[in-house]
């Protein structure tokens, strides 16, 4: 929807590098908030602590290569896996003989550690799982408590939510989340290794559901922050788009300005998801356990691991096409995208329209890389996805969008002016 602009000026655009003082703003901050910005970076480091301590003690490992000589029912428990998905990674049928010894059934030691170092990188670090609730509860806490000094008046709203935490917090992610603890866990896998389970390519049910409510619990506890400031692939996404273009490229920055219909990109993400299950379920394709992702995972990336080329031809196209267009895997592909987007509904806190205060005049719209702004000031129940980026939140003239508790009603000042004079009369 086009909004008018009321002769606004438009350096709302999201493509627009962000020049907020941060030093300002953190100068700025009460003593309440400082008291919350040391806790929460506090806790942060208890957090990490913890997990680097799970990570060390927990979680079995390999202690040597297996052979060929061993069979399938020996080898999968060591790598974390079952016999079923072993098989299908060695390009086995299904009903081979799991207790005959690999080299009988014509395996090479170079194929079997091959596919023994792709489980392994399925396998993950548990501190990664730590760093991610880190990062979490570091945008939970900037956003409902530390982006806008107390007392601030509304005429230095532009140096509210500065975006310097935020890239901070992005960088974080992928060089941490990403290069250094590897491709899994990640919420993609969160998302698909549930219904891998079902069709016994999982060893533990239990496990992986663990992971995928994990991963929901992050995306409710604040409006998709998981996505918006934890993903890996999310984040270096954002950082790209993030890039200035050149002026003299203005077909480029007219491409980026252009927002992607949510319609149609969740429709796109929402029929892939769809025929992933028909797909691994055998219902389409006659091939059950086939997982459609596998051959679009852009988080091989950050294993370095391009087999099948299908995959480095996603890594390409993602990055490629995210110089341009915001969050391209993120909005076309990802099924966790798609879970958390439905999951979204019973989220604790994020973007609140106050429809009081709230004119209509598309400066929200302007910041806003998705359509996620516009359809929150229309009220669909069904909004587009929303990244937490906070770019709506420094631009409002009428301070209608504010970062918080979804159900938390917030009395208009009007309303809020009789009730006191009431309660003085």
């Amino acid at each position: 929807m086009n909004w008018p602009l009321n002769n606004l000026k438009n350096p709302f655009l999201y493509t627009q590098p962000y020049n907020h003082p941060t030093m300002n703003t953190l100068g700025q901050l009460s003593r309440r908030q400082y008291a919350w910005l040391v806790a929460t970076l506090f806790a942060m480091a208890v957090i990490v602590t913890i997990g680097g301590i799970v990570d060390r003690s927990g979680g079995s490992k390999t202690t040597s290569s297996p052979s060929v000589r061993q069979t399938i029912r020996q080898i999968a428990p060591t790598l974390g896996t079952t016999g079923l998905a072993m098989a299908k990674e060695l390009k086995l049928p299904r009903k081979v003989d799991k207790d005959a010894s690999l080299e009988t059934l014509g395996i090479r030691q170079e194929q079997l550690d091959h596919v023994t170092a792709h489980l392994l990188s399925h396998r993950g670090r548990m501190l990664k799982y730590f760093v991610y609730a880190a990062l979490v509860l570091f945008g939970l806490v900037f956003l409902t408590q530390l982006g806008r000094p107390d007392g601030s008046p509304p005429e230095q709203r532009e140096t509210w939510y500065p975006q310097t935490p935020y890239i901070a917090a992005l960088i974080v992610s992928v060089v941490v989340c990403g290069f250094a603890l590897g491709k899994s866990p990640n919420p993609m896998e969160g998302a698909v290794k549930v219904f891998k389970a079902m069709v016994g390519l999982q060893p533990s049910v239990s496990a992986v559901v663990l992971a995928l409510l994990f991963f929901l619990v992050l995306a409710i506890v604040g409006n998709k922050l998981i996505c918006g400031w934890a993903c890996p692939m999310g984040a270096i996404q954002e950082l790209l788009h993030r890039v200035p273009l050149p002026k003299r490229w203005r077909r480029l920055q007219r491409l980026r300005r252009q927002k992607i219909p949510f319609r149609l990109s969740n429709t796109i993400r929402g029929s892939l998801f769809l025929l992933m299950l028909l797909m691994m379920f055998g219902i389409v394709g006659g091939r059950k356990g086939f997982v459609l992702y596998h051959f679009i995972n852009p988080f091989n990336l950050f294993n370095l691991d391009f087999e099948p080329v299908s995959i480095l031809l996603t890594v390409i196209v993602v990055l490629g096409v995210g110089l341009f267009a915001y969050r391209p895997f993120c909005q076309f592909v990802c099924p966790f995208g798609f879970v958390s987007w439905l999951a979204e509904r019973i989220s604790f806190a994020g973007i609140r329209v106050d429809h009081d205060r709230c004119n209509q005049c598309g400066a929200c719209d302007w910041a806003c890389p998705v359509e996620a702004a516009s359809h929150k000031v229309e009220g669909r129940l069904f909004a587009a996805d929303c990244y937490s980026c906070a770019r709506c939140l420094t631009v409002c003239p009428h301070e209608a969008i504010t970062y918080g508790p979804i159900l938390t009603h917030r009395i208009p000042p009007e309303e809020t002016t009789s009730q006191e004079s009431d309660s003085f009369s």
